[in-house]
């Protein structure tokens, strides 16, 4: 009896302990050129490193249909920073939980200097517009808003990142960009000639296989990122005023964003259960009384 408590309380302290310093990777979307991303996101990953005892690193790809194949793919990542039609395709397929998002939910603008604007978005059709490519969530909101295949602007996929769209309007090569809000709003000399329906902001998760104390310790860090003025520079870059707690039912439905595009394939429903067949009941065989009232 004395052996098989002591191996009880072996095993509950092995399953309690906090995890041991390990390496974790946080995936992000392309939104930067690779060599760009890793100077971006250092300070987050810094921050991360230094709260939690863990060392983090950045897993990027070269663009977005890289990015849409790996996680098609179902690549091995341990967090993951992004969209919600993103961070719902994880939930639904691959078993992520939502640990935080960005305070500021997610809209994105359709930007064009004041006399182009002025038109309004049928105006800008057979213009050039700049988004980054697809299936990120600008140029798929871009899509909703010009839905008919033989009335839209040239869609032109040639930014590195959101900013580069904007700046491709002052210098002449584009009539408009498809940027997000924390981007349209550096830039208030631009007009919003359209305004996207909203989203869940950008959310991190993380994987199935990251260990409960970790993923606190970074939902924790995460939550406390704005209190300290030092800080600044991390959210500055990320375009965010703080982390806010999150679940998973603020991102139902938002995967269906990503469904017109290559490669998607819808999951599959559940069976339905099979139809219970009915038995006959013969009453004389179970037994029993029967009673009858007296006339």
């Amino acid at each position: 009896m004395k052996r098989i408590r002591g191996l009880a309380a072996f095993v509950l302290a092995f399953v309690s302990a906090p995890s041991l310093a390990a390496d974790y990777t946080l995936a992000v979307e392309p939104n930067y050129p690779p060599a760009q991303a890793q100077l971006v996101y250092k300070p987050l990953l810094d921050y991360l490193s230094a709260s939690t005892g863990h060392t983090f690193k950045l897993k990027t790809a070269a663009n977005y249909h890289v990015y849409w194949r790996d996680l098609r793919a179902g690549m091995k990542v341990d967090f993951a920073f992004e969209e919600a039609h993103f961070t719902s395709y994880r939930i639904d397929r691959l078993g992520f939980t939502p640990l935080v998002r960005v305070a500021e939910p997610t809209r994105y603008s359709l930007l064009a200097d004041a006399a182009i604007a002025e038109g309004g978005t049928s105006g800008l059709i057979g213009y050039r517009v700049v988004s980054m490519p697809a299936p990120s969530m600008g140029y798929l909101l871009l899509g909703e808003i010009y839905r008919n295949p033989i009335a839209q602007p040239e869609i032109k996929s040639v930014a590195s990142n959101w900013r580069d769209g904007v700046e491709m309007i002052f210098s002449q090569e584009t009539e408009a960009a498809m940027v997000p809000n924390y981007i349209a709003q550096l830039y208030p000399n631009l007009v919003v000639v359209s305004e996207s329906r909203e989203f869940t902001g950008r959310t991190l998760s993380a994987a199935g296989t990251v260990p409960n104390d970790v993923r606190e310790a970074v939902s924790a860090a995460m939550l406390k990122l704005h209190e300290d003025a030092a800080l600044y520079e991390v959210l500055a870059e990320l375009g965010a005023s703080q982390f806010v707690e999150t679940s998973n039912d603020a991102y139902a439905g938002s995967e269906k964003l990503l469904a017109g595009v290559f490669g998607y394939r819808a999951k599959p429903s559940a069976p339905a259960p099979a139809p219970v067949e009915e038995v006959e009941i013969d009453e004389d065989a179970l037994g029993g009384i029967e009673v009858q009232a007296e006339d």
